[in-house]
């Protein structure tokens, strides 16, 4: 009765209702449970339960009684939900994509603009297409009576353009680019891919060790289904790392184990921390580490990493039978002349000890200069790896049937792009270099920027296309971030937004030793946008420490 009853609402204690959002208990007033041969009642949200049944039609809650075992049992909307769905997928996180840029897509669907830093998509902050990439692209989806049969052709496209497109369409074969290919990819263009790699390395490469994937992701989640097969299993990754080698060591169960790379010595790699991270994984805590995974040029840290550099990661490798997975995505994005791209093949090849080092390599044309993210190209070389797993990738590439046909054929396009003498040369060369210097010009003074703003410091862009830079906060911001149950980036990144519309990455979603604060931003946008966002860049930091600057905690 209402006049011995008060609402208090509260948790349900021991509810096997995982997926209420709130309830509402009804006791007895001045009782902390119910009397002897009494019951509590639990008002239940309806929205918990199908709005089917008839019976509930019209009812704001469903009531349920709790007896002495002090449990429900109510009946989910869906058998397939966050209780019974897979636990390694709900644990994946990936930072790129996570809150930050949920929160920068509702502000630009209210019609905010967005000044989207928080990925490498060259194009879809402005650079435009090469243009010979793109004519050749059309004229093998074209039908030939549109495009490379048409007696009109010449006067529309370069004569080399035209020739390659024929080339590349009797390399796919007669039913063109939207039927299926061979599972490792069309043969002619992982050809391609094994000259350019021989080229580059001095050392032969075969078109039989090369698949051609949907990005170097999709390679990457390949070889690490391959290599994980229980979950004492574990990568070591670099910290900070780029999340997809984190995201699906979740997906799959397994463990990661950092190895931190030197940000006081440009994110450099040492033999002692590989050592140290190694030891204590299998020593400690019983892992067997099956592959390391290696980024160079660095994502999100910029860094280039030199031939001794290499040299070590690859000898700690071959040491320890560990199975070396070299990330070389950012290989072209090379903007210090002191500093050069070499290949962890050329280095293992070159190095003694390395003989039987086991490794796969990655490229993409997502990145470079090319930045054809949506085509989803890419590719992995096999390297002293066992034929019989070698088999079993391939029965995996199988399963997925083929990687895009478009993809393929802007991986053979960035391995084989016009030559001197061609047509279509000048203008491509002048293309290309026009996005370098650009990127040259942008790392250099984004960095610059962010290091006249006091309370940050970034090492130099030297490759890749990111800036990492480190962020000091006022206490009262670490208290509000926690109090808010943020890390204090992602509580800063937010407020960035907010202020600025400027959408960048918090550096904990990358990893980062204890108590380092930052973010991860690209230097992709075009010049002018870049120069204002690092004007405010400044602002917002200015702004952020002053609302904090009381160093007294509550």
């Amino acid at each position: 009765a209402s006049t011995s009853c008060s609402i208090v609402q509260q948790p349900a204690a021991n509810s096997t209702h995982k997926m209420l959002q709130s309830t509402v208990r009804l006791s007895i007033r001045g009782c902390r449970s119910p009397p002897t041969g009494q019951t509590a009642l639990l008002l239940l949200p309806l929205r918990n339960y199908s709005s089917t049944n008839p019976k509930m039609a019209g009812s704001q809650f469903i009531v349920s009684r709790q007896g002495d075992t002090n449990t429900i049992n109510p009946k989910p909307d869906h058998s397939w939900n966050k209780d019974t769905m897979s636990q390694n997928l709900r644990s994946m996180q990936y930072a790129v994509r996570g809150e930050v840029v949920i929160r920068a897509d509702e502000l630009a669907a209210e019609g905010r603009k967005i000044i989207y830093t928080n990925i490498g998509n060259p194009q879809a902050v402005g650079q435009k297409p090469i243009t010979y990439y793109r004519q050749v692209l059309a004229l093998c989806d074209l039908p030939a009576e549109c495009g490379i049969a048409n007696p009109q052709v010449s006067s529309a496209f370069p004569d080399d353009v035209v020739a390659r497109a024929i080339e590349m369409r009797s390399a796919i074969g007669p039913a063109g680019t939207g039927a299926y290919t061979n599972s490792q990819g069309i043969s002619k263009f992982r050809d391609d891919v094994a000259h350019f790699i021989t080229a580059r390395d001095g050392h032969v490469s075969y078109p039989s060790n090369i698949f051609l994937t949907n990005g170097a992701s999709s390679a990457i989640d390949s070889v690490l289904t391959g290599l994980i097969g229980k979950n004492s299993d574990a990568i070591m990754i670099p910290i900070p790392q780029y999340p997809i080698y984190s995201a699906i060591i979740s997906k799959l169960g397994a463990r990661q184990v950092g190895y931190y790379l030197d940000e006081e010595k440009g994110w450099a790699i040492t033999e002692r921390e590989l050592e140290g991270s190694r030891t204590a994984a299998v020593e400690r805590d019983g892992l067997d580490i099956r592959a390391l995974a290696l980024i160079n040029p660095g994502n999100p840290t910029g860094q280039v990493l030199s031939r001794e550099d290499i040299e070590i990661i690859c000898k700690f490798c071959a040491k320890h039978d560990i199975v070396l997975l070299a990330d070389e995505v950012y290989q072209k994005n090379v903007y210090n002349e002191t500093k050069e791209f070499v290949s962890a093949k050329k280095v293992a090849v070159e190095t003694p000890g390395c003989e039987n080092l086991q490794l796969i390599s990655f490229h993409s044309t997502s990145k470079g200069f090319i930045g054809e993210c949506g085509r989803r190209g890419g590719m992995m070389e096999l390297h002293n790896i066992d034929p019989y797993v070698q088999t079993q990738l391939y029965k995996l590439a199988s399963s997925g049937l083929c990687s895009g046909v478009a993809g393929q054929m802007m991986m053979s396009l960035m391995v084989r792009p016009p030559l001197p003498g061609e047509e279509s040369y000048e203008l491509f060369s002048k293309e290309e270099n026009a996005i370098f210097e650009s990127l040259k010009r942008r790392a250099v003074s984004l960095v610059q920027g962010l290091n006249a703003i006091d309370g940050m410091t970034c090492n130099p862009s030297d490759g890749a296309m990111y800036a990492f830079p480190r962020v000091e906060l006022p206490p009262k911001a670490l208290d509000d971030a926690a109090a808010h149950e943020k890390t204090p980036d992602t509580m800063y990144a937010l407020s960035l937004l907010e202020e600025t519309g400027i959408c960048v990455v918090p550096a904990s979603g990358f990893g980062q030793k204890e108590g380092r604060i930052g973010f991860r931003t690209t230097f992709l946008p075009p010049e002018d946008e870049l120069n204002k966002a690092i004007v405010e860049f400044k602002r917002h930091h200015e702004l952020f420490c002053e609302k904090y600057a009381s160093t007294s905690r509550l």
